[in-house]
This record gives structure tokens, C-alpha cells and sequence, in this order.
């Protein structure tokens, strides 16, 4: 195999045995292992490939600055923006293939800083006591892959040379992907967004996008999928989008847990990219709560229960006018091609005639609130389906190919 390269990224003056012992481990594997230096105060523990003072100059001050008076919140972001900057340089120059990073609380938040800058697709490990829990502020929307280090990452001893061992394995072994993110033709790829409640759908696009030659990309739109399909916009990654599911505005404006910010439905618009949207479940949010209890807030609401500890509420008529409202005034900067498609049977299984969360009048006011205030570059149609019938999900796919045409 290639002899690939790891940046091992640690503080070296509390985690340098550990480090070289890392190195060695990618080293016997047939790998190339580089460490860069994040820690501070004390001396390195071990020879760093990328020393602190290099980082620190990377990150815009100088390792006498931040000596002189040192602060963990005033050198982190020094680190961070100096790792950021050498890591992206070197994979400019096509020199590194991986990185695994570790350490404790802070250890692990500036690894996970450094690594949420990253491209996607470039492999990223860290190994962490903090993996054991909710992981969310640490990966984020990028690939990172979390490993929980069990014992303190101090000191080696049996445990901690076998979970050090297969952190640098996972990372050699990651390095040797032959897959780069890039386009597979000269069709665009497709971004499309979807939620359990309207998946039927979802597949039937895939197979009808697929057969016209495009890639599609599927996001699970409960905030991070969301997110991460922008994201994937801004750096063309994605020429064209299905929007299909809008529930993440919903539980924006009504505290469910799918919010994804408020940056959410603004980008494709800004960027000009063309796009087909469907508010496939807006008229539900998602709230976690103790197994099948309903919360006292919601007790007059129709609702079900999408597993025992998710509860979802059936938004009322003023609910969805407000949705309406945020959903319509995030896409007036929109330019291109932009359509939004209104499923009037319904805008997901959980709300078609006859399901648990069947509301005409709140369907019609929310429908009625779109028409109104909708800018004038998002062309509006009415369509007398379901989001998730066969007749709807191929108009959908026909109206973006035929932007892409």
C-alpha cells in the first residue's frame, strides 16, 4: 500500500508518550505519522514534527506572546487557526491523508475545532474521554469519527497501549481509501433533504434522478442533515437540490429538536442554485420526552408518538402560518431557478387523510400563508397529491431536471 501520511495532533507536553507511541504504531503499519504540537506551558514530551511555535506563528501570535501571560481561552484559538492553516496547506500539496487527534475536555474541543474545518471526506479520528456521552458539539456536520479512550489518555499501561494501538490503526487503515469527494460525471450531483415520514418518496426520486444520470446525496433533515447539505453547497459539492423535507423550519420556530439554525434554507438561494422545494413534514415537530408521556404544554394537541421517547405534535393553523411566515421570508434573496411544490393531500404519511395528524384547515392555512408571502422568484404550484404519491414525487424530479437541462 501507498505510504500515506497521519498528522497526530496533541498537546505534547502532557501527551507525548502516548503521541510517540502512536507514531511508532502508524510507522510499523507502513505509514508516515507527523506530530503537531498543541500544547503550551511545558516542554514537549517528545520531538514534535510541527512544533507549537510554528503553530502558534500559523495562528497570527508568537509563542513569547502567549507565554507571557498564559490563558487556555487566548491560546486556543491561536492553535486552532494554526493547525487549520497548516493542515489545509498540506493538503493543498496532497501531503496528508488523515488525522488523529486526542486528548481530554480540551484536548478533545480543539481537536474537534480544528477537524470541523476540514474538508469533508478527509478522514478525521479522535480518540477522547469525552466520547462516552453526547458527541454533538464535538463532530458536528463534519465525518468525524469519535473513539471513547476508556481510561485518562496518561501514561501507558495495557489498556491504553491497545486503544491507542487501534486509534493509530483506524487512521493508517482510513488513509488508504482509494474514494475522494468529487463528482463521478459531468451531471450535477443532486443535494436532497428527507425524514422518515416521507422516505417512500425519497427512494422514488433517488431511482428516477438516478436513471437521468445524477448522483443524489440524501440528508436526514433533523438539524445537522440540514446543515450539512449547505454546507456541502458552499463548497461545490452540490450543484442542484431536492428539498424535500422542511420540517427543520418547524422545530426552528417551535423549539422541536430538527432545528437547524437559522442559516437553514437561506444558501441555495444565495448561491443561485437551482432548486425544487416540498415542505415535507412541516406539519409536525419532534420533541424528546420521557417514554410515551406527553408533555402538559401539548396536551390538547393531536399528536403521536414516532417511538417512545419522541413525541410529535400536530401543529395548528396559527403554528403553520408562522412556519409559513419564516419559511417565506428565508428565500426572499433566492435567485435561479427556484419552485416550490405544495402537496395538497399532505405534506407527509403522518398528515394525509385519514392519518393520526389529519388537519385540513391547518394544511389550507399554512398553504394559503406560502401563496401570500412567497417572493416572486420561487414560482409556486399547487399539486393535488401527497408529498410521498408517485404523481408528485415525479413532477418534483422532472421540474429540477429540466432546470438542469
Amino acid at each position: 500500500m501507498n505510504n500515506k501520511t497521519v498528522v497526530v495532533i496533541a498537546t505534547l507536553d502532557t501527551k507525548g508518550e502516548e503521541a510517540a507511541f502512536v507514531k511508532q504504531q502508524i510507522s510499523a503499519l507502513g505509514g508516515h505519522a507527523l506530530l503537531l504540537d498543541i500544547g503550551l506551558i511545558g516542554e514537549p514530551g517528545t520531538a514534535p514534527d510541527i512544533d507549537r511555535a510554528t503553530v502558534i506563528q500559523s495562528g497570527g501570535s508568537s509563542l513569547e506572546t502567549l507565554l507571557n501571560n498564559p490563558q487556555r481561552q487566548e491560546a486556543s484559538p491561536v492553535f486552532i487557526a494554526g493547525a487549520i492553516a497548516i493542515i489545509n496547506e498540506m493538503l493543498d500539496n496532497d501531503e496528508v491523508h488523515a488525522v488523529l487527534g486526542f486528548g481530554g475536555t480540551q484536548g478533545t474541543s480543539n481537536c474537534a475545532a480544528i477537524m470541523q474545518a476540514l474538508p469533508f471526506g478527509l478522514p478525521k479520528i479522535i480518540l477522547s474521554t469525552m466520547a462516552s456521552g453526547d458527541t454533538s458539539a464535538f463532530v458536528d456536520i463534519k465525518d468525524i469519527t469519535m473513539m471513547f479512550a476508556v481510561s485518562d489518555i496518561l501514561g501507558l499501561n495495557p489498556l491504553s497501549r491497545t486503544i491507542l494501538s487501534n486509534a493509530a490503526a483506524a487512521a493508517w487503515g482510513m488513509s488508504q481509501s482509494p474514494f475522494k469527494l468529487q463528482r463521478n460525471s459531468e451531471k450535477a450531483v443532486i443535494g436532497m433533504t428527507n425524514l422518515g415520514v416521507i422516505t417512500d418518496g425519497a427512494m422514488h426520486a433517488m431511482k428516477l434522478f438516478r436513471e437521468a444520470g445524477h448522483e443524489v446525496i440524501v440528508f436526514h433533515a433533523i438539524g445537522a442533515g440540514g446543515r450539512a447539505m449547505e454546507q456541502l453547497m458552499k463548497e461545490g459539492h452540490i450543484q442542484a437540490v431536492f428539498d424535500y423535507a422542511l420540517g427543520e423550519i418547524s422545530d426552528e420556530v417551535h423549539g422541536g429538536f430538527r432545528s437547524a439554525g437559522e442559516e437553514r434554507l437561506t444558501v441555495a438561494g444565495k448561491l443561485g442554485i437551482p432548486q425544487v422545494l416540498c415542505p415535507g413534514g412541516t406539519e409536525h415537530i419532534g420533541l424528546f420526552t420521557e417514554a410515551n408521556v406527553v408533555p402538559e404544554e401539548y396536551k390538547d394537541y393531536v399528536s403521536v408518538f414516532h417511538n417512545p421517547i419522541i413525541f410529535v405534535p400536530r401543529l395548528n393553523a396559527d403554528d403553520m402560518r408562522q412556519v409559513a411566515k419564516v419559511i417565506s421570508e428565508r428565500l426572499q434573496h433566492t435567485s435561479g431557478n427556484a419552485t416550490m411544490l405544495l402537496p395538497m393531500k399532505g405534506t407527509s404519511r403522518y398528515c394525509i387523510e385519514g392519518a393520526p395528524l389529519y388537519d385540513a384547515e391547518a394544511d389550507s392555512a399554512f398553504f394559503e400563508e406560502l401563496q401570500k408571502r412567497l417572493p416572486r422568484t420561487v414560482e409556486v404550484q399547487l399539486i393535488d397529491a401527497a408529498a410521498e404519491d408517485d404523481v408528485f414525487v415525479e413532477l418534483a424530479v422532472t421540474k429540477l431536471l429540466d432546470m438542469l437541462d
